[in-house]
């Protein structure tokens, strides 16, 4: 078995895991390349199709590539799509940095769908090696009532044993991508055919590494225009993946006051 399959099964076995243990389940789906890379991993762990609801996080400033994206596969893929609208920015913390603060709309969208919907399990795709942050996280990680991660007493996890208990009120975030690496996604990508956002390849020598928002994601210069080409650029490159980001360059801590309050 080479690396990749490792993966593959690895994260077919959290995903079903989760879908064993855990009450009223749904995934979140960004329409970036790893949550897309999910999606494909939850359609081979289920027989071909997505068993529990899909939910977009819609903020309004999607990019339009990801917006004729989502119609697309959302249909193709048969999924039970439940866009949630985020809240307005007038409604959120103005103390905060001003990319963190259209980033915490998200925060504060997922908290009123975990409202509305009384989610137990809220599966996303997030990788340790893409933000010192998510470095800390479990596999199955608890989170409290009001949404809040406390990065200081997450639960051992040895043997890929996890813990899927919950107290009554909290739900539990899911992660079947945590031990992937930027390269691994890419290198699945171009071997299972996972469709993408076109934003990923370079154009006019740009191109997007990290796909967020309109306003607070910005390209990279890059002439990697295929795959093969950016798994070669990622084989050599020293530039962090978020660097596009607009709300990580803003102050040392805030992504992690950001996860702490909630946030993917």
């Amino acid at each position: 078995m080479n690396s990749i399959e490792s993966l593959e099964h690895r994260s077919i076995h959290i995903l079903r895991e989760a879908f064993a243990c855990v009450d009223n389940l749904a995934m979140l789906w960004s329409l970036g390349k790893d949550s897309n890379v999910m999606i494909w991993l939850a359609r081979k762990a289920f027989f071909g199709r997505v068993p529990f609801p899909v939910i977009h996080l819609d903020t309004g400033a999607e990019f339009p590539e990801t917006y004729a994206f989502r119609e697309r596969f959302g249909a193709e893929w048969d999924i039970n799509l439940l866009v949630e609208t985020c809240p307005p920015i007038e409604t959120i913390d103005p103390m905060l940095p001003p990319g963190a603060r259209f980033a915490a709309r998200k925060t504060a969208g997922l908290k009123a769908a975990l409202a509305k919907h009384h989610f137990g399990g809220i599966i996303a795709g997030i990788r340790r090696d893409e933000q010192a942050t998510r470095a800390k996280e479990r596999v199955f990680s608890p989170r409290g009532d009001d949404g809040q991660w406390n990065f200081r007493d997450q639960p051992p996890e040895f043997w890929d044993q996890y813990n899927t208990d919950c107290p009554p009120g909290a739900h539990l975030r899911i992660h079947p991508l945590l031990h992937w690496s930027e390269v691994d996604i890419w290198r699945y990508i171009e071997r299972e055919g996972v469709p993408v956002v076109p934003l990923y390849f370079s154009k006019q020598g740009k191109r997007f590494r990290s796909l967020g928002e309109i306003g607070i994601t910005l390209p990279i210069e890059s002439e990697a225009a295929t795959i093969t080409a950016i798994i070669a650029e990622l084989e050599v490159t020293l530039t962090e993946e978020r660097a596009g980001r607009t709300m990580d360059h803003e102050s040392e801590d805030v992504f992690e006051r950001l996860r702490t309050d909630g946030y993917m």
